[in-house]
């Protein structure tokens, strides 16, 4: 069997390059070799051992972009052309399947976390995930997903034009998100506890207001944007359970609340307070083919500039020795791109 170079996080803190077998091909299968890994929040939360739900040994990675080697049952596609795919691997045959929400699939299997990702040379995924290039760079494709994440919360949200949103956290998630709410026609607010960031959003998002979560009058910084009113949509991309329970008092009268975060204890508010605004809390997860969809057409027609996000460069051979680095905000990572 032919052999190709991995990564492994084979426990908490620890990466080890090893040989594996190339994926042959399959019945329904495609084969990607890999050009570009984007490393988000779920990598690093999985090399820190504080992913829920997750085991180890695991080869990390689903923000990703790549050259079609061969594909079966992929009509329209070529082989040699750019794509990058849906990494969430749906069942097809759920209730959630079936109503259109492949997304949260009963038995979903995400590339990176439930099933091994794409820090490798090549990998195997269903052909009915695949995407077309259309033109994008390796970098841009590689960033489709973790917008699509965003853009979905967005969807799930209903934003409508000129209404205030809060989009709390200004990490790569949240960014993706104040990028799409604006796309949508909304006044963006941005939330965050990391005054550098908050700055990003200002000088590179052209973010109108931004709030330090530190800040001692927050709520009434948010009413005099707002006119009084307080903000009509409400975004969290932390997953912080302090941030989640504050965010509650700065909705808005029939307010919408959309949790994009993911927190793993309870979440608790007041009951008067929610019910007195006839407010909404959803959650949001993953994202859809329209969601990916909508990216791709966003960053063809120039609505947002996807190069502004990679902070961070590396090839392949050295993202062992640099990945701890990330994890330290000092260093001021929105988003490392691993070249391969």
């Amino acid at each position: 069997m032919e052999k190709m170079r991995t990564l492994v996080c084979t426990m908490p803190g620890a990466f080890e390059y090893a040989n594996a077998e190339k994926p042959v091909p399959g019945s329904g299968r495609a084969i990607i070799r890999i050009k570009r890994i984007g490393i988000c929040g779920t990598d690093l939360h999985a090399f820190e051992g504080t992913q829920p739900f997750f085991s180890y040994p695991r080869i990390l990675g689903h923000e990703l972009a790549g050259e079609l080697v061969e594909a079966d049952g992929a009509p329209g596609f070529e082989q040699g052309e750019k794509v990058t795919f849906i990494p969430y691997f749906n069942c097809g045959t759920c209730i959630a399947c079936r109503s259109g929400k492949p997304n949260c699939c009963t038995d979903i299997k995400v590339c990176g976390v439930h099933v091994d990702g794409g820090m490798a040379e090549y990998l195997s995924v269903p052909s009915v995930s695949l995407i077309q290039g259309e033109g994008l760079s390796y970098d841009e494709l590689a960033l489709v997903e973790p917008l699509a994440i965003g853009a979905h919360g967005v969807r799930r949200a209903g934003i409508q034009k000129d209404e205030f949103v809060l989009v709390i956290g200004a990490g790569p998630i949240g960014l993706g998100t104040m990028e799409f709410a604006r796309i949508a026609g909304a006044k963006v607010i941005a939330l965050d506890i990391n005054s550098t960031r908050l700055q990003f959003c200002k000088d590179k998002l052209k973010v109108a207001h931004v709030v330090n979560a530190l800040d001692p009058d927050v709520l009434e910084q948010l009413q005099q944007i707002t006119a009084g009113d307080m903000p009509t949509a409400v975004i969290d991309a932390t997953g912080s359970l302090k941030a989640i329970n504050n965010a509650f008092q700065y909705m808005a009268h029939g307010a919408r609340f959309v949790l994009i975060g993911l927190q793993k204890e309870p979440i608790s508010f007041s009951h008067p307070e929610f019910h007195k605004r006839e407010a909404t809390l959803m959650s949001s997860r993953n994202a859809t083919r329209e969601d990916f969809e909508h990216v791709i057409a966003s960053m063809k027609a120039g609505l947002l500039e996807p190069a502004t996000y990679i902070t961070h460069r590396v090839m392949f051979d050295q993202v062992a020795d640099q990945f701890k680095n990330w994890l330290d905000p000092a260093n001021g990572v929105i988003k490392a791109m691993v070249a391969l």
